[in-house]
């Protein structure tokens, strides 16, 4: 007899391709529009399903996970990170964890330096002109921004994507500073031309660009609060396609309002989907809706990763992308 199918909960719409090539091989449900599921939805699909496919806009926490049912084990999450599941609590409940890590690592790279070019270049400011039809014509002295060659750039979070930021940042010729937990091999830190600071404080000081590159953990919530944020230079421009709760969101919008500091490019931010209103209609910051990771590629090779994950399980073995509590 064949094997039974598993049941497959995915809560969100994913690319085509992807849902067609899941619906192929497990018993699937997908989404039918493109909204996060309720609460009750969610509990729903963990009492039912044996493996969920949530995505960072699902809040899997204890509560969520007690009501699991007897044939859930695992929740092979569509994105890297893992903040948003309790992964210890669902290891207690025998449940594994699987995530698509290093797929989205040039995509975020590449938005990085999109970021920090946008706003050093004020293209916030010269689109709004545009938009709104006021360009009066070429001027010298007109939105004058700075170029990156030669700047120092301070990389918080030297994992795979900061050391991609690393390698475009050297070919704009800007200057590869970083801050991380443990310092880079010396022949990566070599190959990067990349100068370590024990001292946070120390780094931040002395940069042109920061960008936060590193997970949110309780190690790192605010790890750019009011005191750290008050270190950098006037005419420093800070950028976070990382996670929003890194940065004192409400510090850096009284910096930014206070002009003590040059100006920010934001793909994330601390409460969710709403960044603070004050930064809205900042002419020197500019805000993406979380567009970090958004490209066709990238989200395909994603669906991959948890498509191998889920029949790696269903085979009867560990899915290559299983994470621990010990890594996080």
């Amino acid at each position: 007899m064949p094997q039974k199918r598993l049941s497959v909960v995915v809560t969100r719409r994913l690319p085509e391709v992807v849902e067609t090539r899941l619906t192929e091989l497990f018993d699937v449900t997908l989404r039918e529009d493109d909204t996060p599921m309720t609460r009750a939805e969610l509990v729903a699909a963990v009492a039912s399903a044996d493996v969920l496919v949530p995505t960072i806009t699902d809040v899997i926490d204890a509560g969520l996970i007690g009501q699991a049912g007897p044939n859930l084990r695992l929740i092979a999450n569509y994105g890297a990170g893992v903040d948003h599941i309790d992964v210890e609590t669902a290891r207690a409940r025998g449940i594994m964890v699987s995530n698509t890590p290093g797929v989205m690592t040039d995509d975020t790279a590449d938005m990085v330096m999109g970021l920090m070019l946008a706003v050093t270049r004020r293209m916030q400011e010269g689109l709004a002109v545009m938009q709104a039809d006021q360009w009066q014509g070429w001027a010298p002295t007109a939105f004058l921004g700075a170029r990156l060659g030669g700047k120092r750039l301070g990389i918080l979070g030297m994992g795979r994507i900061g050391q991609a930021v690393a390698r475009r940042a050297r070919a704009f010729g800007m200057q590869i500073h970083y801050h991380n937990r443990r310092r880079l091999r010396p022949e990566t830190e070599e190959a990067l031309e990349a100068t370590w600071w024990e001292s946070l404080d120390q780094m931040v000081a002395r940069m042109d660009v920061i960008s936060v590159n590193c997970p949110h953990t309780p190690s790192t919530f605010h790890l750019l609060n009011a005191r750290r944020l008050k270190l950098m230079k006037p005419s420093a421009v800070l950028v976070n396609t990382s996670r929003g709760e890194v940065i004192d969101e409400a510090a850096l919008t009284r910096m930014l309002k206070a002009r003590d500091l040059g100006g920010a490019g934001l793909d994330v931010y601390q409460h969710g989907i709403k960044g603070h209103p004050d930064l809205v209609n900042m002419p020197n910051v500019v805000m993406l809706p979380h567009m970090g990771s958004a490209t066709l590629e990238g989200r395909v090779e994603m669906g991959e990763k948890v498509i191998i994950n889920v029949k790696t399980f269903a085979d009867g073995h560990r899915p290559p992308d299983q994470v621990v509590p010990a890594m996080l």
